[in-house]
């Protein structure tokens, strides 16, 4: 949150909170984009290396795999293309990445592991585990981008009242 700067508008302190990603979040972006990246062309060439035909299961998982890193890549991309203040906006994204992603892989894993005959058991409490902690990431990243907004909008308001 904001300090209180006596005689400072508001918009001059909202201008402050960061026309600029911070050294720190501009290299957690460049890494976002680079290891998705990355992950992408490793799933897609041992996708596309694998001999024979796959069974759809496979396909699917590696469909999966390949969106998800791509979704991590687009992300440190939109983090880098940022110029203005995103009020935690950034959390919020990478959290509903994080839950879209831990929903769907524990649903491929459910399947592939009742089709093989196997007790789902297992990975749906490993899903059901990543899912609450994916779903409390988001909770608290939308509370925080709840709570910077309503700071800027007290400020915001201070500021117009200020002859």
């Amino acid at each position: 949150m904001t300090q209180e700067m006596p005689g400072v508008p508001a918009h001059e302190v909202v201008a402050r909170l960061g026309p600029a990603l911070s050294a720190r979040a501009r290299v957690r972006a460049v890494a976002m984009l680079v290891l998705g990246l990355a992950g992408a062309v490793f799933v897609t060439a041992l996708w596309w290396t694998e001999p024979g035909p796959l069974p759809v299961r496979t396909q699917v998982g590696f469909a999966l795999l390949s969106a998800v890193c791509l979704a991590w890549a687009g992300y440190g991309s939109w983090l880098l293309r940022r110029k203005v203040p995103l009020f935690a906006a950034d959390q919020v994204v990478a959290a509903w990445i994080g839950l879209v992603a831990s929903l769907a892989t524990s649903a491929l894993l459910v399947v592939v592991t009742v089709q093989r005959g196997a007790g789902p058991w297992a990975p749906l409490l490993v899903g059901a585990a990543l899912t609450v902690v994916a779903a409390t990431l988001l909770v608290r990243a939308r509370r925080r981008r709840a709570a910077l907004l309503r700071r800027e909008r007290e400020l915001t308001a201070r500021d117009l009242e200020t002859p």
